[in-house]
């Protein structure tokens, strides 16, 4: 067996050697290893090459050797393989840096978009990943796509807009827009694949009061109800979820059965909309229905679609129910029309009526604020009369005890 420690000196190049492997061949001869010695410094260094069966021969060796000899004569260039190896190495890096930044400057928005999405579809509600996708497909492709983020301008998203207000499509939806695409670009920036300004900052929004006027009678819903039960038992079900619970169609959608608390009629709603974990409580005809329905495994959703997956929008049953009942006939204000939404909203409208505290029906629904609910203040009328006139008998009580000033400050 040869000795793979033995290394053998050239005889046509001084200072290029190799040792042979004692087993592997490099057709018809054993591979080589090569190595190089030479004088740095007036000290012996010996640096390796790699094998034959790498590409090495004695005469690359030699040019090699060369290299780093002409190196040392003239001071330029790296006198040592490692120095060569590590200039190299920041080449590489210095080019790959290069390319980052050149990739940053130029991406498109097609190319971030492909990039969000699917942190939006793994991070966001069903319904939400779905509103960006379409307004990203039916606004934003079309004229931006191919466009570099840097090269978004204000001016592009004006025309956006203009678009969408010749096609009838209302000031809320072109928010919806706007705020799609300045997700993509918060998202660019956080994750280094853009450096400027968000454009959509710089543009301003169309002004909207797209909050919904719209709540049923209690005739009305006993009729929607009724209708929906005889079509699809499915849509009936999440329809009286939204109306004796006020639950959000993402939140019925999410409802699992491990959330569903017979015993106590507590429905237990996680990762809403405003980021909390609300209670919501059941009507006898919610408790019924529950308790009607098979229930399956804790984490298993309550409601399923036809495949047995997540249901990710509400069946189209409601809306042809919706229009075969004539509640929209005439109707031209979109705030006005029944939709599922609706029914939430019919919720808190029947509450106020009822006399139930602001607070309280923010806490039912599920508000961040308190603001999001005043806007069924003016359900209360006569509760809000019944405040005035407590006013008004305080100060008749005060200035019968003589203890009311006047304007002018006199008693």
């Amino acid at each position: 067996m040869k000795d793979a420690r033995a290394y053998i000196k050239s005889k046509r190049y001084p200072g290029v050697r190799w040792r042979e492997h004692p087993e592997r061949k490099h057709g018809v001869n054993f591979d080589r290893y090569y190595v190089i010695r030479y004088k740095l410094g007036g000290k012996d260094r010996q640096e390796t090459l790699g094998w034959a069966s790498q590409g090495w021969t004695e005469l690359k060796a030699n040019a090699r050797l060369a290299e780093l000899k002409e190196a040392q004569r003239t001071g330029q260039g790296a006198v040592t393989l490692a120095e060569k190896r590590q200039q190299a190495e920041a080449k590489r890096q210095a080019e790959a840096e290069a390319r980052a930044v050149e990739e940053r400057e130029n991406i498109t928005l097609a190319q971030a978009w492909e990039k969000y999405l699917p942190v939006a579809q793994a991070n966001k509600a069903a319904h939400t990943a779905y509103a960006e996708e379409a307004a990203y497909r039916l606004w934003l492709s079309p004229t931006l796509a191919g466009k570099p983020l840097r090269d978004i301008k204000p001016i592009h998203l004006e025309r956006i807009k203009k678009t969408m207000a010749e096609a009838g499509r209302s000031a809320q939806t072109v928010r919806h827009v706007l705020a799609a695409l300045r997700q993509v670009f918060n998202f660019a920036k956080r994750n280094g694949l853009y450096a400027g300004d968000n454009p959509v900052s710089m543009v301003k929004k169309p002004s909207a009061d797209a909050r919904r006027l719209r709540f049923l009678t209690h005739d009305e819903a006993d009729r929607l109800l009724a209708a929906l039960a005889e079509r699809e038992s499915n849509v009936h079900d999440m329809a009286l979820l939204a109306l004796h619970c006020g639950l959000r169609a993402g939140e019925i959608f999410s409802l699992t059965w491990g959330d569903v608390d017979m015993e106590r009629g507590v429905l237990i709603l996680r990762d809403t909309k405003s980021g909390k974990t609300r209670a919501a409580y059941m009507t006898e005809a919610v408790a019924a229905m529950l308790a009607g329905m098979e229930r399956r495994g804790h984490n298993d959703l309550v409601f399923l679609s036809a495949n047995g997956g997540r249901i990710v929008q509400i069946s189209e049953t409601f809306n042809r129910v919706v229009a075969a009942l004539g509640f929209n006939n005439g109707v031209t204000d979109p705030r006005q029309k029944v939709v599922f939404h609706t029914l939430r909203h019919t919720f808190a409208s029947w509450l106020v009526e009822q006399g139930v505290d602001l607070y309280s029906v923010k806490e039912l629904m599920g508000h961040g604020t308190l603001a999001m609910t005043e806007r069924y203040s003016h359900l209360s009328p006569d509760k809000l009369r019944r405040a005035v006139k407590t006013l008004e008998a305080g100060m008749d009580k005060a200035r019968a005890n003589g203890k009311v000033l006047a304007i002018d400050g006199t008693r």
